[in-house]
């Protein structure tokens, strides 16, 4: 059971202190990325941030 505290705790604190989603900024460099199957879409909409790493915006997945 202390295995899977520790767990749960360590993924807590990864998803309230690492950014998930940046914030869209208009005016900085974007790309999206696409890829389709028979059954399911899905798209990301990345921006280049100011350390010239993409970060995610917004994520998109449809199913047929």
């Amino acid at each position: 059971m202390e295995r899977q505290e520790e767990a749960l705790k360590s993924l807590k604190e990864r998803f309230t202190k690492e950014l998930v989603l940046a914030a869209l900024d208009l005016h900085k460099r974007m790309r999206m990325e696409v890829d389709m199957s028979n059954f399911a879409m899905e798209g990301v909409l990345f921006i280049e941030c100011e350390d010239g790493k993409w970060q995610p915006v917004a994520f998109l997945k449809i199913f047929k």
